[in-house]
Order: structure tokens, then C-alpha cells, then sequence
């Protein structure tokens, strides 16, 4: 297994890229923005139905976000689990899988949802499904439960909640089935990569 970014933070290349291109997009959003949230709006993914939709949209809403709170979480988790897979799959495998697992989101939020959508969770999604599917028995911390959880009991229970908060919507801003796309996305390259390459991770 080769070592990528300084032994510190344990960054990888393309996980610290991202990182960086969604931080500059951000910044854009809320520089440019303006009241009528123009950049963003040009940046969302607008469902089918919608009028709106532009197939561009399918990549730049990866790289959008709809708040502090939400770019915050998804690049803690990317750097999270991002660099233990791009450390075990190389740069370039890494990158198809985040951006195939980005498509497959926003392929799901546009004929399953009703609503525009910004962010990388999606992505995020297909990664911790790739994590839980390698390392299930991985304890990890998730708040706000208050004790350890292995890694394929808490992908399944946040798909669970995606699953009823997609079919029984609540209000939220929250794009479950974009969640779902990605998550079943990485879990289907995950499976067909690792059957068909028998060399373990580590």
C-alpha cells in the first residue's frame, strides 16, 4: 500500500483536491450569492419535472453546498473515509468511484425527488458504503449515540432512515434518495471491484 499526503493529517491527493474545490466553491456561493442565492441556484441540481434541469448540473451540484453545517460534515467524513480508500485503491480508482457515486445520486434525486439539491453526500454516501463493505466490523463513533457502532450496522441504519425519509417526507432539505443512489452505487463497485481483484486492501 503506497502512502500519499504528509504523515500528519493522513491526506491523500485527490481526497485534499476535493476538499479544496468544494472550500473555493463555497466561498464563491457566499461571495456572489446575493439574496436571490444565485450561484447556487445555478449550481443545484433541479429535478426533471422541474423545467430547470440542465445535464451540467449532474457534476457542479456535487460541489455545492447548502450551509456551514453541511459542507463541514461532508468534507469531515470525506477526509474520513475518502483517505483510507484512495490510500487503498490509488488516486485515480478513487476519483471514478467518488464521481460515478456522484452521478448515480443525482441520477436518483432527478427521478425520484421533487426538489433542487446541492452537495456531495451523495458521493459520501457510496463511500461509506464501500467502507462498511470492506470494513464492517469497524467500531465507529457517531453522534449522538453514545457508544461504538461497527461500520455495517450504521450504514444500514443510515439507510434505513434515508429510506423512510424518502418515502415518507418530513420537509427536510435533506436529498434521501440522491443518498440512496450513491450508497447503492458504491456498494455495487465495491462488490463487482473486490470480486474482481483478489488482493487484499492493506
Amino acid at each position: 500500500m503506497s502512502n500519499y499526503g504528509n504523515s500528519f493529517q493522513r491526506t491523500t491527493p485527490i481526497v485534499l483536491n476535493l476538499i479544496i474545490i468544494n472550500a473555493l466553491v463555497f466561498l464563491i456561493q457566499n461571495v456572489f450569492d446575493g439574496p436571490e442565492n444565485k450561484v447556487t441556484l445555478l449550481l443545484a441540481l433541479f429535478p426533471l419535472q422541474s423545467g430547470f434541469f440542465e445535464p451540467y448540473q449532474l457534476v457542479t451540484h456535487m460541489f455545492a453546498h447548502g450551509g456551514l453545517a453541511h459542507i463541514l460534515f461532508n468534507m469531515f467524513a470525506l477526509w474520513s473515509f475518502g483517505s483510507l480508500l484512495e490510500r487503498s485503491w490509488g488516486p485515480k480508482k478513487f476519483l471514478i468511484f467518488y464521481l460515478v457515486c456522484g452521478l448515480a445520486a443525482g441520477v436518483a434525486h432527478l427521478f425520484l425527488s421533487n426538489s433542487a439539491a446541492v452537495g456531495a453526500s451523495g458521493a459520501i454516501m457510496g463511500l461509506l458504503g464501500a467502507y462498511a463493505y470492506l470494513f464492517p466490523n469497524t467500531q465507529l463513533i457517531i453522534f449522538p449515540i453514545p457508544f461504538p457502532v461497527k461500520a455495517k450496522w450504521a450504514i444500514i441504519g443510515i439507510a434505513a432512515i434515508d429510506l423512510f425519509g424518502g418515502v415518507y417526507p418530513t420537509g427536510s432539505n435533506i436529498a434521501h434518495f440522491a443518498h440512496l443512489g450513491g450508497l447503492v452505487a458504491g456498494l455495487i463497485l465495491v462488490i463487482v471491484w473486490n470480486k474482481s481483484n483478489k488482493k487484499t486492501f492493506f
